[in-house]
């Protein structure tokens, strides 16, 4: 298992909307990131920045990088663009953490 936590920036006004989609995340989006190896995956806003830090245990970083080109993480990636930072695919602008303490 693998610890992965990473930054993405929401626009301003955007936070009730990002909740309440990833409140309704689509089944399809749900079993995608489970076949690709996601488990406890969260994600976090600091309200003051609109910066989301997500945390996600991922089984390999090779199967977790194929399910971004997946119909499904394509289609969803689409449906967030309004509201976040995106790159020229859609795929949210995104920077991994680096991890400095873990305690079990």
């Amino acid at each position: 298992m693998i610890r992965k936590a990473f930054k993405m920036h929401l626009y301003p006004g955007m936070a009730e909307e990002y909740e309440k989609r990833h409140n309704q995340l689509w089944p399809e989006m749900q079993e995608m990131i489970h076949t690709y190896g996601g488990r406890n995956y969260s994600i976090f806003l600091d309200e003051e920045t609109n910066i989301l830090y997500g945390y996600l245990e991922i089984e390999s970083e090779e199967k977790w990088r194929e399910s971004a080109d997946t119909a499904i993480n394509r289609k969803w990636w689409d449906y967030m663009a309004d509201i976040m930072e995106t790159n020229a695919d859609n795929s949210p602008v995104s920077r991994d953490l680096k991890p400095v303490f873990h305690l079990d």
